[in-house]
């Protein structure tokens, strides 16, 4: 079972995503807190594979939160969960080392799913956020960039780089799917095959990519 703790400052929004999660088999959750102090020390206590954190919490916020986890609770990974979609928290939240960033209008099926990435070791994050982060480094030496990017690129197929391309408009499987007439399944896999030609730890990397060829 992935053990998580759901930290928001509002019970109904902490209700609300604790029927989600328990709506999957493998997850339990295993306490709330109201605020990012009581976050860290739960962590610790509960020994939770995956922390949840909104990011304005009294006391200590999310982000802030997130800066102290490997300290407090080392064996607890995070994903910020906020309706503040700012590409500044978004950033924050990935450089502070959280392994997920999902915006509170996120399916619940994608909750589940970052959840369950965040528990082994991966990073999920929301189209949304990703948008926000490729936009956000499109900026510096582009040339170069461009080029390094191109010559990457350059090993994938045709069909492929269709669907490296939508990742990097920041589309969801589903949304990249109804464009290219595939099945979601088919473009998890040609996903997860792009990842691993291009060297790619998450699709976050690859639509980087992308966006950096078309500079």
């Amino acid at each position: 079972m992935i053990r998580v703790l759901v930290a928001d400052d509002e019970p109904l929004i902490r209700a609300g995503i604790r029927m989600i999660l328990t709506s999957a088999e493998d997850i339990e959750v295993v306490g709330e807190a109201p605020d990012g102090a009581q976050a860290l020390r739960m962590a610790a206590e509960l020994a939770a594979d995956v922390l949840l954190l909104d990011i304005r919490m009294p006391v200590m916020d999310g982000l802030s939160a997130l800066a102290e986890l490997p300290r407090a609770a080392p064996g607890t990974r995070a994903v910020v969960l906020t309706t503040f979609g700012e590409r500044e928290n978004v950033l924050r939240a990935i450089t502070s080392g959280g392994a997920g960033f999902l915006l509170k209008d996120t399916a619940p099926g994608e909750l589940i799913q970052a959840v369950r990435a965040a528990a082994t070791g991966h990073a999920f994050l929301s189209p949304a956020a990703t948008r926000h982060i490729v936009d956000s480094l499109a900026d510096g030496p582009a040339a170069a960039r461009g080029e390094q990017a191109r010559r990457r690129l350059a090993v994938l197929t045709a069909r492929e780089r269709a669907v490296v391309d939508l990742l990097g408009e920041g589309l969801s499987n589903a949304d990249t799917g109804a464009r290219l007439h595939m099945s979601e399944a088919t473009v998890k896999t040609y996903v997860s095959r792009i990842l691993a030609k291009l060297d790619c730890e998450n699709r976050v990397q690859a639509a980087l990519l992308a966006r950096d060829a078309e500079l």
